[in-house]
């Protein structure tokens, strides 16, 4: 083994060097690697002096000054002037945009070997620890510090706090949940640092903190200046379903959307946008609740002042439909006063079953004002009157006995109603359908999509109700039925009804006559007919009696034949006399109204 003052002479190599540099970490880490004998005590005394000297001002932990050697694959190679090099990520120099060999840049020695026998750096610690101390003394006193924001992350934002992140909550952003948090990055504000973790490195700020503090400070400043009834300005900091919230300087208020304007509208971002400045009115102000509503219409012209002698009765007006419901279409005449057309203001001849099958949104219409009660802020408007009712003429245009054809439109229990005019329907009543027989059911005579000759009978102009004959288009045919049945006439028919006091027998030629139960001749007294007799039994007769006035024939039973259908099993109803001439009941308006 050399001698170690030769080893030590200033004309050793670096090589050389490096090796007794070797030799010596053996030694300081108790390797058993060297042989002992070697060196004596005092040679192994000087070593580990002289080791101890190479690395006195080099320990881990530490931060130290490097020399940028190259960069190179988005690493940065320094020198510490250790035995080797080492690399940092070049991401980690963000505060060095131009970084260049031979700059001189702080890093932290993590480790003086890795495995692979590199030093182990850090410049981003070196950044947290430098900084570190500064953003202590910040929480511990605590005082605001200065950041950017960075990225948006998960749950939050990144914030650039003196070179070191830190992490800001979405909920600590602002004092109200921030729509748009993209629009904030870049943007530098002062910051509470509310959380503080050096193992973990971790920093939690709150921007939301200061704002408060300023807010309520504001909000101490103009509870002694805020009064109702006050204009002021504001910005709109954010728009809902319902409003807009106003920052009056420092307090909130919010302007409700019945409050923004006279007219109708559907959302608050068609009157206001987000950053606008506003002048409003304070409506109302409750500091226990933290409540300010706000008006903006109110600084407008109250528009139903002299409503009255703007729009007249009877004054023909244009507006837009702004909304429909069952009952009836709004109107927009002016910003701030709608009218009602009321359903039944809609037509004079159609139902109209829904104002949307004649009105729709947006459209123009024109109307006449029926009545305006501007205590209620409503308008009554009709559109059916922009046109002559036509119910006024037709009295005089269709006289009582007017023939005319028209088209079977409906059907009900008690009628057929015919059109006269589009839209104008009358009825033929089932007692006015033919002049020989009872008819049960209109669809008996007429059917729904039939053309019929009809008379007229009657106009009711103010209930708008015609009145029509089916019958009464054709020849009474009682003036002449004497003539054809006279009295001992033998004929032959069906049995179509039973009565409480005789049978109705069909004779043909849509005659229908009377049997009484004295004239059924069955062999047997007959005390109930439906004991004895079934609708459609025949029977031979021979005529009693012809009663032209009361439109009547009575007739006696000959004979039975016997061929009968078979009788049914569910026995004949029998009804009442008094209810045979008894004309059915009509409800108009019931049935008039389930017109299609």
């Amino acid at each position: 083994m050399p001698d170690l003052e030769e080893e030590t002479t200033p004309t050793a190599t670096l090589s050389q060097r490096d090796q007794q540099k070797g030799q010596l970490r053996l030694l300081a880490h108790g390797d058993n690697r060297w042989d002992e004998d070697e060196y004596t005590p005092e040679q192994e005394a000087e070593m580990i002096e002289l080791y101890a000297g190479t690395l006195a001002s080099i320990d881990e932990g530490e931060i130290v000054k490097s020399k940028v050697l190259e960069i190179r694959d988005n690493m940065v190679i320094l020198d510490i002037g250790f035995k080797s090099e080492g690399a940092v990520p070049l991401e980690e120099f963000k505060d060095h945009p131009d970084l260049k060999p031979g700059d001189e840049v702080e890093v932290l020695l993590e480790h003086l070997e890795d495995a692979e026998g590199s030093v182990v750096l850090s410049k981003k610690k070196a950044d947290f620890m430098r900084v570190w101390e500064r953003i202590r003394q910040a929480y511990e006193t605590d005082q605001p510090v200065e950041g950017t924001l960075v990225k948006k992350i998960k749950g939050g934002v990144v914030v650039d706090l003196m070179g070191v992140d830190a992490f800001l909550p979405g909920s600590q952003i602002a004092l109200r949940r921030v729509p748009n948090i993209d629009e904030l990055l870049g943007q530098k504000y002062e910051f509470k640092i509310i959380k503080l973790n050096k193992r973990r490195r971790n920093i939690v700020v709150s921007r939301r903190v200061i704002l408060e503090v300023e807010r309520a400070g504001k909000r101490e400043k103009l509870m002694k200046e805020l009064q109702k009834d006050q204009v002021r300005k504001g910005v709109v900091k954010n728009i809902t379903d319902f409003g807009a919230f106003i920052d009056l300087g420092g307090v909130d208020g919010l302007l409700h959307i019945t409050d923004m304007s006279w007219g109708r509208i559907s959302h608050p971002s068609e009157l206001v946008h987000i950053g606008q400045e506003l002048e409003v009115k304070i409506l109302d102000i409750d500091w226990e609740r933290e409540r300010i509503s706000l008006g903006l219409k109110q600084l407008q012209s109250y528009p139903w002042k002299d409503v009255a002698e703007k729009y007249p009765v009877g004054t023909r007006v244009q507006g837009k439909v702004v909304s429909i419901t069952n009952y009836g279409a709004f109107i927009e005449l002016e910003p701030g006063i709608e009218g009602l057309v009321h359903i039944s203001e809609m037509s004079w001849t159609r139902n109209v079953r829904h104002p949307s099958k004649l009105v729709s949104i947006g459209e123009v219409i024109e109307a006449v004002v029926l009545k305006v009660d501007p205590n209620e802020e409503k308008i009554s408007l009709g559109m059916k009157q922009t046109e002559q009712d036509p119910w006024v003429v037709l009295p005089y245009k269709y006289p009582v006995g007017t023939r005319i054809n028209g088209k079977v439109r409906n059907l009900t229990s008690f009628g057929a109603f015919v059109e006269i005019e589009p839209g104008i329907d009358g009825l033929i009543h089932i007692s006015d359908m033919s002049w020989t027989k009872r008819v049960q059911h209109p669809s008996e005579v007429v059917k729904k999509g039939d053309a019929v000759d009809v008379v007229i009978l009657n106009i009711d102009a103010e209930n708008k109700r015609i009145s029509l004959g089916l019958k009464q288009a054709i020849e009474d045919p009682w003036l002449s039925i004497g003539e054809s049945y006279p009295v001992n006439t033998d004929v032959s028919g069906t049995v179509v009804r039973l009565m409480d006091k005789g049978v109705v027998v069909d004779i043909g030629n849509d005659i229908e006559g009377f049997v009484p139960i004295s004239q059924l001749n069955l062999g047997k007294p007959v005390i109930n007919p439906a004991d004895d007799v079934y609708e459609g039994m025949k029977f031979d007769m021979r005529v009693l009696e012809v009663d032209p006035i009361h439109r009547r024939i009575v007739l006696t039973v000959t004979n039975v034949p016997e061929d009968q259908p078979p009788r049914p099993e569910t026995p004949s109803k029998v009804i009442p006399m008094d209810e045979e001439n008894a004309p059915p009941p009509i409800d108009m308006d019931e049935d008039v109204d389930s017109i299609e």
